[in-house]
């Protein structure tokens, strides 16, 4: 179906023109010079009276699917930042690097090139992994945290005891990057409290189509199943690398 007619890419159209009249525009930032772009909607004019917001993504097709639904509230008072990381949407790299330190590396990267120096960030799910990240390297750029449905200072074991429907973080990841629209199911069930179980096998298929061609675009298969992410699925597993606090960030 993605090859005749992708409802997915036409969606995914849409959000770019969305986003485009909502007043943000799209930029690449080459980071390093060796390969590693990153994608972030960025404020077409930026607003010094406003304050700055990030928004970063979890596991999905991009910034832009995720956070579609608050954006347009959220730019009436802020200057707002929505970036791709590394194998979602059109952000990439050619280092071998994957863990979530580097991608929030990248992130402060971004920010830096937009002249951004101090902001409050909002992170979800795996984003709020990078979020943490962002905040315990670079405190004097981040505000503000926000952390939504992210178990930072989760460990194996709590899932082994039963905190969490799936039992191993193997299990867990086979849901949350689904390949099959029998494992997307299986995800609605597990994310959504009231999921909707009615949509056709056909929109799921198109989606990991859509998404899920090559790592480049896609964060679903880009991360564990293209050749560039093999070996490194513990990097993205355990986060023993970014410091426990028993303190908040102020």
């Amino acid at each position: 179906m993605a090859e005749c007619f992708s409802f997915s890419g036409t969606y995914d159209r849409w959000l770019r023109f969305s986003y485009s009249r909502m007043g943000l525009k799209s930029t690449t930032t080459d980071l390093s010079g060796d390969g590693t772009v990153m994608h972030c909607w960025v404020p077409k004019t930026y607003k010094p009276n406003k304050p700055n917001l990030l928004l970063v993504h979890g596991l999905g097709a991009s910034g832009m699917w995720q956070w579609n639904a608050f954006v347009s509230r959220f730019i009436e008072r802020f200057n707002v930042y929505v970036p791709d990381l590394l194998f979602f949407g059109d952000s990439y790299t050619n280092r071998p690097e994957r863990t979530e330190q580097f991608q929030a590396q990248c992130v402060a990267g971004v920010l830096k090139a937009e002249g951004v120096r101090k902001t409050a960030v909002v992170g979800a799910s795996y984003g709020g992994f990078v979020a943490y990240s962002l905040a315990a390297q670079f405190p004097e750029m981040v505000e503000k945290l926000v952390l939504w449905g992210a178990g930072v200072c989760m460990e194996e074991k709590d899932m082994e005891d039963g905190m969490f429907q799936v039992k191993s973080m193997d299990e867990a990841v086979s849901i949350m990057l689904p390949q099959t629209p029998e494992k997307m199911k299986e995800l609605l069930k597990v994310v959504f409290y009231k999921p909707v179980m009615t949509i056709p096998t056909c929109f799921m298929q198109d989606f990991i189509d859509a998404f899920g061609r090559n790592c480049t675009i896609s964060g679903y298969k880009g991360l564990w199943s293209c050749p560039e992410w093999k070996g490194h699925e513990r990097d993205i597993r355990t986060h023993e690398v970014v410091p426990r606090r028993s303190t908040p960030f102020t």
